[in-house]
This record gives C-alpha cells, structure tokens and sequence, in this order.
C-alpha cells in the first residue's frame, strides 16, 4: 500500500481531490472535524454515547493526576487493561449521576458552592496569614487539573449536584444493632481446627519421568516453551528540550525584550487597603440585599465625615471575620488575589481613597486604600538569565511544531533510514537490544512506551524495515523507529528447555500424587474420626487466619458444624491438598461497649455501601448503560519462557 502511494503520488493527490472536495461541499468541514472527533462508541447513558476519544482524554488525565501525586509509581500500572477499564467504568457512573441529578432537577447554589470551597481542607491550604487566598497557587492548583478556576468551580458545583443522586441512600443508611450483632458474631467467631497438608513438594522425590513421557510433554504443550520476538533497534525522540538546544539568542534580542517586558519582569505593584464588609450572598432575597446596602451607605457616610475613624468603624460594623479585628486591614495584594469587583475598585484609587459602595458575591464593601507599593525597576543583567530561559522557551515552543513537522515528514520519505532526518535536525541515534513488543521490566523513556513499541513491531517495520511513523509519545514528545535485527517468537527446542520440561511434568506429577493421597485420607478419617491422626489444633477466625491458606480458612469457615467433628478437603491446585477438620466453634466474646458501637457504625456503613451499589444498579437499568468495550480478564497475562545462555 506504501509502496503504491510514494511511487503514484500525483495520481493519489488526483484520486483524493476528486472525492474530498465535493463532500466538503456536500457537508462541510465542521462535518469532518465532528466525525473525526467522535470515534467509536465504548459505552451507552441514556441514549449517548462515550467515545473511544473521551475514554482515552479520561484516562490520560487520570493517570497524569495519580502520577504528578505519585512520581514513583510504576506507569505500566496506569497503563494496564484494568486501570483503563475503571477508568470507563468511572465514566459510566458519572455520566449516570449526571443524568439522574438532571432528571431530578438537583441544582448547587452559589452559597452552597462557596461554602464548600471554603470548607475544602487543600483550598484552606493556600490562603495567607491574613486568610486571603493566595490565587497564583490556586490557579495553579486548577491548571494541575487541567483546568481555570472557573473551570474548576463548575466542576466542584456539578459534583456537589450529583454527590445529592446518592446523598438520598447514604445519608438514611443504618441497620439495626440486632441485625448488625448476628452478622458481626457470625464474622467473627472462631473455629478449632487441624490441617494436614498434603505438599506437591513432599512427593516430588516419587516422580521419575522417562524421556519418552518428558518428549511427549513438550510435544503436546510447545506454548509454555515459547520465546518472545525480540528486535534491535534504533530510534529518535524530538522533542521540546532538544529544540532548545538548537535555538541562539543574540543580544538585541534579549536586550529588546528586556525594554518591552522590564516592568512585569520587576515585580508586580502591590496595594494596601481595608474593607469594611456587609456580608449579602449573591442569591439571597432582593430584599435582604437592599437592606445590606442601605446599611453599607449609612457607614460610607460616617467613614466620609471621619475618614480617620474607619478602622474603628470597621472593627465594629464588617462583617469580615478574617480582617475586622485588624481594622479592616487586608495587607498588601497583587491584581487577581481579590474578587474582580473588589480588584477594579481597588487598583483604580489613590492613596487615602475611600471608594463608594462596592457590590460583590460576598456582599457590599467600603475600601479605603492605605498605600501602594511600585517595583523598583531590576537591571538588564540582574534579569539577564531569567529573560533568556523565556526567549528561549517562546522560541522553542513556535519553533517545535515545525520542526515536528520536518520529523514527520522526513521519517515517511526516507523510510529506509533514520541518518537523513537525524543529520538535518542535529539529533542523536539511539539503540536498543532484545526489545520485545511490551514494556519490560524497569523500562523507561521511550520503550516504556506501549503506542511506540506498537508501531516498532507492525508488518512495515518487521517485514520491510522501514522507519516507524512519528509517535507522539508525551507533550512536545515524538518519537520514531526502526529495527536493524529482528528474531520471531519461536518454540525453542527441547534441549535447551529439558530441566523446564522435566520439572514441571515432576510438579504435575508430585500435585496428582499429593491429591490423591489427601482423598483417599478424606475418605478414610470421615469413615472413622478417632483414627485421625493430625497436627495441633488451632483458633482460627475470617480476622485471625493463623497463615492459613485462603482456600483452606474458607472451608473451614463454610463447613457445617451441625454435626461435629466435620471433615473437608480443598485441592490447592500445584501446591497439593489439605484436609481440614473442624472440632468446635467458639462463639465470639463479647466486645466492649466502645467497641460493640464502632463496630456496629461500621457494619452500618458496609450495608449503606451496599444499598448505594444496589440503587447505582437500578439507575443503570433506568438509563440504559450498555458497555460496549470488553472486560479485561484479570490475571491473563503473556508469559514467555527466556531461553537459556
């Protein structure tokens, strides 16, 4: 297919006229750009769709929030077929309380939004000694989120809507102490039992495998002795550093930008002010809101008369509880660390100003402006170093893309080899050996990641050796390939996989052995319980398993105890068998009052978390979700045997 379109390229741009054109016409750009943009169907909420493109933005930013807050994580987790299905699945659930919360007319109203942002322990965080919030921070904190503050404000009113959906079910969740105490005894009564554990290990030195049966083994089970395709390769990443590299200032440059940007690169003016506040939440009644006004009036007048007294005026009267007690003093601020209103009012006044009545979400103000503070103006050399990492990472940002381009382009047309663009962009070649066509291990940068090594391992680059496509591997990051050495998955052959072959037909052999030894104990020690010969009995309970294994507590905890002492057997798979015999069931002592009410709070809280699941269950049903994308199998994995050096 390639080949056809380099070597007919006027003939395709031909082709592609004739069909592109007349269905722009026909429909439009916007109807591509909105095909393009929706991508398939993953799931279904009430007749829309999720689009492959949401669940993939979704999960990106997921995975960049879990790893900006855990930079040791390893990024194959974030990545795995599982991290991105829950991702789907919190996306389903959102988009079904969205729904609901719609349907239900649940709304969030400023008072509520901004009582909640207050009360938010990360927001409390970031305000200052005089409990003004400190907005660089908080813009940033919105910005980790990929989000403005309005942004992010819109987002936290929404969840505050949706978070009612469920509220209704959680806050009326209990459960009786009776029902709670039968559940909490039966969880935590103890059972007295004796294990015999019948090890594939302890029966291992019974198996002796001919050859004849080691050949018939490996024959019929040549998947378990596969080796992995393996490729040598080499590669480039372009991407926003590198471009900085190449970038050269000369000094008129810089020594206009430091003319044009001195006064913002100084510092930012700062102002001085106090406030007297008559607090009137932007929803309350019109009438309450006419009332606090006419009071904020009657203070401007006496503040005007009295200037002097307006810290003793403030003291008595804002409603501000952060700067009354000081005067009204709200220190010194930056432009965009006040409401807009507030701002505005603030920076377009003269020192000693007392401003008329300012109206804001919080309510009314009387501002009195009690200093200014300029910049003094830094020199060219004290800026020197700060104003070249800025020139250089403007220059380098509108430079990256056509570069990115001259990338993508040289990659395709001289497919054959990475030299050319490599030359031309001052890049350096890179090698890797025994790269396989998942992240291994530990692996990082580029071959960790799982799009390239996607591209590394496609038919143009295995079969023809050509050069990988550009990959976009990260922000400004890409990426291409191509492989210089190349070996197919094999079987490998029966001499070098003999001790592998041999050990593990032992170890099915040694698990038949133990199974069938522990059966045939089973059956013996039901038929006469006296003759039981077994180890120490022990107290074991679902809190207190005495290192038993999970399969063999759980017989013992499931067994009948209506008619004692009972016998059960638990096949443990590779590991054998075990026979378990329960002797008596201890009830549980009883708890202290203390514990006895933590307890039963949080047997409440499990059976409230179960009616939420159960009405999120109905909801579902309601809005029709369908999840179209397939469910990972957990614990399937593609394991590959190394072959020995």
């Amino acid at each position: 297919m390639f080949d056809f379109v380099r070597k007919h390229t006027k003939v395709m741009m031909f082709v592609m006229f004739l069909l592109i054109i007349p269905s722009f016409v026909l429909f439009g750009i916007d109807g591509y750009n909105s095909y393009r943009d929706k991508g398939a169907a993953v799931a279904r909420v009430a007749g829309h769709d999720i689009t492959q493109g949401e669940w993939d933005a979704a999960h990106k930013s997921d995975s960049d929030r879990i790893r900006a807050s855990n930079p040791n994580l390893d990024a194959k987790l974030l990545d795995s077929p599982e991290a991105r299905y829950a991702t789907l699945e919190r996306l389903v659930r959102e988009r079904v309380l969205a729904e609901a919360a719609d349907k239900s007319k649940l709304t969030t109203s400023d008072t509520r939004l901004a009582r909640e942002l207050q009360d938010d322990p990360t927001i409390a965080s970031l305000r200052l000694p005089d409990g003004k919030l400190d907005m660089d921070r908080y813009r940033q904190l919105a910005a980790s989120q990929g989000l403005t503050p309005e942004g992010f404000e819109a987002r936290v009113r929404r969840d505050l809507s949706v978070r009612q959906v469920e509220g209704g079910v959680t806050s009326t969740g209990f459960s009786s102490a009776g029902a709670a105490d039968v559940s909490l005894n039966a969880f935590f009564e103890k059972r007295e039992v004796q294990v015999t554990n019948f090890t594939a290990a302890d029966f291992a030195t019974k198996v002796a495998p001919t050859d004849a049966e080691l050949d018939a083994f490996y024959k019929a089970n040549q998947a378990m002795f596969q080796a992995p395709e393996l490729a040598s390769i080499e590669y480039l990443v372009l991407d926003l550093e590198t471009v900085k590299k190449s970038i050269s200032l000369n000094e008129a440059d810089l020594k206009s930008y430091y003319e044009q940007n001195a006064a913002r690169l100084s510092g930012n003016e700062e102002r001085r002010a106090s406030h007297i506040l008559i607090n009137a939440a932007k929803d309350a009644p019109a009438a309450d809101r006419q009332k606090a006004r006419a009071r904020a009036e009657e203070l401007l007048q006496a503040v005007r008369k009295a200037p002097e007294s307006f810290a003793e005026v403030a003291k008595k009267n804002s409603q501000d509880p952060g700067s009354a007690a000081k005067g009204g003093d709200l220190d010194f601020f930056t432009r965009g660390a006040m409401l807009k209103p507030f701002e505005d009012a603030a920076f377009a006044m003269k020192k000693g100003d007392i401003s008329e009545v300012v109206e804001s979400d919080f309510g009314f103000h009387i501002i009195k402006l009690t200093d200014v503070k300029t910049p003094t103006l830094r020199s060219f050399e004290e800026l020197r170093a700060g104003i070249e990492a800025d020139l250089k990472k403007q220059q380098a940002q509108a430079k990256f893309a056509e570069t990115a381009e001259a990338f993508t382009n040289g990659v395709y047309e001289q497919s054959d080899s990475l030299k050319p663009v490599a030359e031309k962009l001052k890049l350096e070649i890179k090698t890797a050996a025994n790269v396989l066509r998942k992240p291994a291990p530990g692996a990082t940068g580029v071959l960790a990641n799982a799009k390239f090594l996607i591209a590394i391992f496609g038919p143009d680059a295995v079969e023809k050796k050509r050069n990988t496509e550009a990959i976009e591997i990260g922000p400004n990051q890409l990426a291409a390939g191509r492989i210089s050495q190349y070996t197919a998955a094999r079987t490998m052959p029966f001499e070098d996989v003999r001790t592998i072959v041999r050990d593990r037909v032992v170890a099915a052999r040694a698990a038949e052995l133990a199974r069938k030894e522990g059966m045939e104990k089973l059956a013996a020690w039901k038929a006469a319980p006296a003759a039981a010969v077994m180890p120490v009995p022990v107290l074991v309970s679902r809190d207190q398993s005495q290192n038993l294994a999970p399969q063999v507590l759980g017989a013992a905890l499931r067994a009948d105890t209506s008619a004692l002492p009972v016998f059960a057997g638990v096949d443990l798979g590779p590991q054998g068998y075990a026979v378990v015999r329960v002797n008596k069931v201890v009830p549980r002592p009883a708890p202290s009052e203390a514990n006895l009410k933590q307890e039963r709070a949080q047997y409440a809280q499990w059976w409230t978390g179960a009616e939420n699941q159960a009405y999120y269950g109905l909801l579902k049903e309601r809005f029709k979700v369908e999840i179209l994308a397939p469910r990972p199998v957990i614990g399937q994995s593609n394991l590959a045997l190394t072959a020995p050096k």
